[in-house]
This record gives structure tokens, C-alpha cells and sequence, in this order.
């Protein structure tokens, strides 16, 4: 994969903690990358790939949008926050999952599409 199209991040941003591998797809990060243009700060990745053996994937019926590598969650609240929805409407992620409460805030971004999508969900 060509990162140099996606100057504001780095393939270890999106490493599966579980196994190393980042298995992103490019449609997704053309997508991301157009987002953090316009929100024209910084956005930290908390959690991107995940394998199909990650805990957090492997608890679920099947496998999410971060094992289909067109997903990321972004450490941010406040403000932000709102700023950052605000334009993951329109740049139109599929799902857009919001966790605003304790000390683990932020917002999970997917271009995952099918059955039950767009979608939005709160933690």
C-alpha cells in the first residue's frame, strides 16, 4: 500500500494490537485522509485493524468493520468531537459509533456497508 497518499497517518497507527498486521483497505483511508484535511487537527488512532483473532472481534457472532480493515476509532470529546461527527456525516461514513463518557472517549469511523447501514450507536 502506497501510505504517501495518506500523509497524516502511519501504517503502526493502524496495527492490530493483537497481531501487528495492518490490513487497511484504501478506500477507507482516501476517506480518512479526506476527513482530517478538512478537520485540520490532529487525529489519534486508538484502535484500527483488528484480525479476525483479536478478543474484541472473536467475541462477536462475525468478524466487524475493523477486521474488514475500513474502520478506526479516534481519541477525541468535547468540542471536538462534535466538529469531528459534524464532518463524518459529510464525508458519509457508513457507521459512526460515539463513546463520550468516562476516560476512554471517541468516535469509531467505518465505511462498512449492508444490512442495517448507515448506522449510528452510542457505547
Amino acid at each position: 500500500m502506497n501510505w504517501s497518499l495518506y500523509p497524516n497517518f502511519e501504517p503502526d497507527e493502524f496495527a492490530c494490537s493483537h497481531c501487528g498486521k495492518v490490513n487497511m483497505q484504501p478506500e477507507f483511508l482516501e476517506k480518512l485522509q479526506m476527513l482530517r484535511v478538512a478537520y485540520a487537527r490532529p487525529m489519534r488512532i486508538t484502535s484500527g485493524y483488528r484480525c479476525p483473532d483479536h478478543p474484541i472481534e472473536k467475541a462477536k457472532p462475525t468478524p466487524g468493520a475493523h477486521a474488514s480493515g475500513c474502520a478506526a476509532d479516534v481519541a477525541v470529546q468535547g468540542v471536538q468531537a462534535h466538529e469531528l461527527l459534524r464532518l463524518a456525516f459529510h464525508f458519509g461514513f457508513a457507521g459512526i459509533g460515539v463513546q463520550q463518557r468516562g476516560d476512554r472517549r471517541f468516535v469509531h469511523l467505518d465505511t462498512l456497508m449492508g444490512v442495517n447501514r448507515p448506522a449510528v450507536w452510542s457505547y
